[in-house]
């Protein structure tokens, strides 16, 4: 996505997404450490960390990469679930499918099992939201 004067830096999204983690979901946070990983980059976190989920590690770095390029997505968080910060959310209805269907093709079982939620109401919310979680069980 284009970055604008409008849109936080991905650092001021994270602190954010961090945030309402906190104010809204504390318990989701339970068990959690703050962690210092040396890592080039926040996509790079579930690898060196060795996180173990039913999902291709691989696969999961990879599609974070992209998203970190194309939306200043940051990993924020692991525990039973992925948190990812987003700075710049898709702004057109084709991006939003796309990213969907990415999400779909990562195989977390909160976007294809729990609940299913069908995919143009899913790809139609992506637009307003600033943070992602995913989670594989």
């Amino acid at each position: 996505m284009p970055v604008t004067d409008a849109d936080p830096s991905p650092a001021d999204a994270a602190a954010r997404t961090i945030g309402h983690l906190i104010a809204t979901n504390p318990y989701r946070l339970a068990g959690c450490s703050l962690v210092l990983v040396p890592a080039q980059r926040s996509a790079d976190i579930p690898a060196l960390l060795g996180w173990d989920a039913d999902a291709s590690l691989p696969l999961v770095c990879a599609l974070l990469r992209s998203w970190e390029e194309r939306f200043g997505a940051r990993v924020v968080g692991m525990a039973g679930e992925l948190f990812v910060s987003v700075a710049r959310p898709p702004r057109t209805a084709a991006h939003a499918d796309l990213l969907a269907l990415e999400h779909v093709l990562s195989t977390a079982d909160n976007i294809v099992d729990d609940p299913p939620t069908p995919f143009p109401e899913y790809a139609a919310s992506l637009p307003q939201r600033t943070h992602w979680s995913l989670w594989w069980d």
